[in-house]
């Protein structure tokens, strides 16, 4: 299995969720987001990682998702 576009799309927006707390969502706004960019959150959803359609917070298998996705960012970009 390789990386494709949509795979790369949806850790970029596990990325941007905050790990320090659960309490902070994202939110994707349609009308200005990029396509592929409403497109990866909307597969978030529909795969249980995310609350909303447009972000919304976390679910159990989402912060872990995140958390790992993170963590191999931190790795192979150590900025």
């Amino acid at each position: 299995m390789i990386y494709t576009t949509e795979l790369l799309a949806e850790l970029n927006i596990l990325v941007r969720y905050n790990l320090s707390t659960t309490l902070e969502g994202i939110k994707v706004h349609k009308h200005s987001a990029a396509p592929e960019v409403v497109a990866a959150t909307e597969r978030l959803f529909h795969k249980g990682l995310i609350t909303q359609l447009d972000g919304g917070y976390l679910t159990t298998m989402g912060l872990e998702a995140a958390q790992q996705a993170q963590l191999l960012l931190n790795l192979l970009n150590p900025a």
